[in-house]
C-alpha cells in the first residue's frame, strides 16, 4: 500500500476530494494546480505509485512520498457464484473486513459497495444488522472498492447497497458521490450511482439536495407497526415522513426513485399490503421492486414468498398505475444476495477457486 518505506503511516490520497488535493500540494509547497494531476494520475489512470506520475517533478513526487501514499489495494480474496456474480472481501481495519459484490448482465455491470463495517440499524432480517454496527469506512476504504476490483474499468453502475447504511455515514459517502461525479474524477453521470437507504432523516434530504443521484428506500412493509417489528428505524424516522420528504424532490424525468420491498409468506404478500404500499407513495414516479427473501442462518421463522404471491402483488400493482418488479437474485449460492452481507464469512480458498 505504501509507495516508499516509512517508519510512520503514510496518509493514502485515494478518497480526497480536489480541494483535499489541492490542501496537500499547497502544504508541500507544490504549485496549486499539482491537484488536478494528482487527481488524474489516480481516478482516471489508476496508477499506484508516485514514480508513474511523470508530469510531477522528481522533487514534488519525493515531498508527496515522505508523506502520502496513493493507496490502492487489492481485495484479499474472493468467492464466484454459479450465475457468475463475485463477492469480494476487502480489508477493513482492525481486523475486520468488508465485503463487495460485482453483478455481471448483459448491457450492465453493477457493483454493489459497502459504506460501513457492519451496521447500527440492526433489521431483524439483515445479516450485517445483525453483527453490529463497527464503524464507519473511510472515503478511501469505499472508493478503493471500486477502483480495486478487477473489473473496475468495465463498471457501469454503483450501488451503496452494501454493508451499513450509506446516510449514517453520509459526509464520507458524499465524498465519493463527488469522486465517482465530478469533473476531476471518475466523471460518470450521477444517473450511474444509487444510494439504498432504510430512510435516515435528516441525512435524506442532504442527499436529496446536494446530489443527483438515484435513491432506493427499504420500506418493506408500509404498515408503521408491521414495519416497526422489523426495522427500528421506523420508530424514529416514520416511512411515512420519508416518503411525503421524497415526494418534494424531482423524480419524474431521469433520476429515479424506487422502493425495495422484501416479500415474506402471510407478513407483507397480501392485497391489504399491496394497497397500503400504493398508498405510501408520493406520486406515480416512484417504482418499486419486490425482491425475494434470502434465509440467513440467525432467522429461521421468515419465510419468502411463492413466485405465484410475488407474480400476484407485482400485476396488482401494476393493475392500479405502479410501476412494479421482481427482482432477480444474484449471488445467493455464495451468500452474496440482498441482505446476506457480513464481513466476516470466508470461503475456502480452495472452495472459491473451484467454483471460480
Amino acid at each position: 500500500m505504501s509507495d516508499k518505506k516509512n517508519s510512520t503511516p503514510l496518509t493514502p490520497l485515494v478518497g480526497m476530494t480536489l480541494d483535499e488535493l489541492q490542501e496537500v500540494a499547497l502544504a508541500l509547497e507544490l504549485p496549486k494546480f499539482t491537484a488536478k494531476q494528482l487527481a488524474q494520475w489516480i481516478y482516471v489512470k489508476r496508477v499506484s505509485t508516485f514514480e508513474e506520475m511523470l508530469n510531477i517533478s522528481k522533487a514534488g513526487r519525493e515531498r508527496l512520498a515522505a508523506k502520502y501514499c496513493v493507496g490502492l489495494y487489492p481485495p484479499k480474496d474472493k468467492v464466484v457464484s454459479q450465475d457468475g456474480t463475485v463477492k469480494y472481501l476487502f480489508d477493513a481495519g482492525d481486523n475486520m473486513a468488508v465485503e463487495t459484490v460485482y453483478i455481471p448482465e448483459d448491457d450492465r455491470a453493477t457493483l454493489c459497495i459497502s459504506s460501513q463495517r457492519g451496521c447500527r440499524m440492526n433489521c431483524y432480517f439483515c445479516m450485517t444488522g445483525r453483527q453490529g454496527y463497527h464503524g464507519n469506512l473511510t472515503a478511501h476504504q469505499i472508493i478503493n472498492q471500486v477502483l480495486s476490483v478487477p473489473q473496475s474499468e468495465q463498471l457501469t453502475n454503483v450501488v451503496f447497497m452494501g454493508m451499513g447504511e450509506p446516510l449514517d455515514n453520509i459526509e464520507e459517502v458524499l465524498k465519493v458521490i463527488d469522486i465517482l461525479t465530478q469533473s476531476w474524477g471518475l466523471a460518470w453521470s450521477p444517473k450511474r450511482v444509487t444510494v439504498s437507504t432504510v430512510g435516515k432523516l435528516p441525512e435524506l434530504k442532504v442527499l436529496a439536495e446536494n446530489t443527483s443521484v438515484h435513491i432506493a428506500v427499504s420500506v418493506h412493509n408500509a404498515h408503521p407497526e408491521e414495519r416497526d417489528s422489523l426495522m427500528p428505524i421506523e420508530r424514529v424516522c416514520h416511512i411515512k415522513d420519508v416518503m411525503e420528504l421524497l415526494g418534494q424532490y424531482d423524480f419524474a424525468h431521469q433520476r429515479r426513485l424506487s422502493v425495495e420491498y422484501i416479500m415474506w409468506q402471510w407478513f407483507n404478500d397480501d392485497i391489504r399490503h399491496a394497497e397500503l404500499l400504493r398508498e405510501l407513495l408520493p406520486n406515480e414516479h416512484v417504482r418499486v421492486n419486490l425482491i425475494r427473501y434470502h434465509m440467513i442462518p440467525e432467522v429461521a421463522k421468515l419465510r419468502t414468498s411463492s413466485d405465484e404471491r410475488m407474480t400476484y402483488f407485482r400485476d396488482y400493482l401494476n393493475a392500479h398505475g405502479v410501476t412494479c418488479t421482481i427482482r432477480r437474485s444474484r449471488g445467493e449460492d455464495i451468500m452474496a444476495a440482498c441482505g446476506m452481507l457480513a464481513g466476516k464469512v470466508k470461503q475456502p480458498k480452495a472452495k472459491a477457486e473451484k467454483k471460480a
